[in-house]
């Protein structure tokens, strides 16, 4: 039986990454033709077409889209292996790491994880950039070194995830708000005035879905982007706000806030990153620092 050729293994992901002869020839320093033949190869070694023609572009297909789930690790395991192994020295390291969270994460863990990185690696930068949207593509291409945040449909299925703590939404409004002068009942804080939380814009989510167990809909006044804003306009008026508990803890300072009646299933909030850097000892002695700090 004839061996594959497991080098088709780089140029296999290469191509389902870029979705174009053209640009995996450039990244693996190829002519489009030696990458023309490749793919030729793989079509034959697979007994599929992988990708096709769909107007100017190429699609993969089904087949394709199986093997990107699984070829990415495959590939990233094997430089790992290749790879020498590196003596981290952290007095010595000079880097910069980009890490993207929603409005919340710095304001609540910045400070601990900036002390613990600067007393055991002072050549260390931090760079804290919003997530304004739950895409992949910033940790793909590189931009951004490691996020956190909750897993959902639009995470690329190649990223590594951990789990870093559960959380649970509570209700939040002025200091000396009515809710607060007795028993907040499903009811009673469904007859306020909220603020839904939506990024993309929708109307409803899991606590409308949770004070429809109960037979009951909120008025939602306003609709804002972010957990931040909810809070500012909360500490201003007689709206209600709906947050996640540890991630706005310093955020809803001197704020009532109150568990929610009805509430809706707790949170995950994940630590994620691109594989590449799995195996990177300066990544892995972040990622360990910013576990430890959000977990205490």
């Amino acid at each position: 039986m004839t061996r594959p050729d497991l080098n088709l293994l780089v140029t296999l992901d290469v191509l389902l990454a870029e979705g174009s002869v053209a640009r995996a020839a450039r990244r693996l320093k190829l002519s489009p033709s030696a990458m023309s033949r490749s793919l030729a190869r793989l079509r034959e070694a697979t007994g599929d077409p992988l990708l096709v023609r769909a107007g100017r572009g190429l699609v993969p297909t089904p087949r394709a889209l199986e093997l990107r789930d699984r070829i990415g690790p495959l590939v990233n395991d094997a430089e790992a292996v290749l790879r020498p192994a590196e003596t981290l020295e952290l007095s010595k390291l000079t880097r910069t790491f980009t890490l993207r969270n929603r409005e919340g994460f710095v304001e609540n863990f910045g400070a601990a994880l900036i002390a613990q990185v600067a007393a055991e690696a002072p050549g260390v930068r931090l760079r804290f950039v919003q997530k304004l949207d739950r895409e992949s593509s910033p940790l793909r291409d590189g931009s951004v070194d490691l996020e956190t945040g909750v897993i959902g449909e639009t995470t690329g299925p190649e990223l590594r995830a951990q789990a870093l703590f559960r959380d649970r939404f509570v209700g939040v409004a002025r200091p000396g708000h009515p809710l607060g002068g007795g028993k907040i009942t499903p009811a009673r804080y469904a007859e306020g005035r909220h603020i839904h939380v939506s990024r993309r814009g929708s109307d409803t989510g899991p606590i409308d879905a949770a004070l429809a167990n109960h037979g009951l809909s909120r008025e939602i006044a306003v609709t804002v982007g972010s957990f931040s804003e909810a809070l500012a306009l909360a500490r201003a008026s007689d709206l209600i706000a709906s947050v996640p508990e540890r991630y706005t803890g310093t955020l809803r300072e001197n704020l009532f806030t109150f568990p929610l009646p009805a509430p809706p299933p707790e949170i995950t909030i994940s630590l994620v990153w691109h594989p590449r850097l799995d195996a990177d000892p300066a990544h892995r002695w972040l990622r360990g620092r910013v576990r430890e700090v959000c977990t205490r």
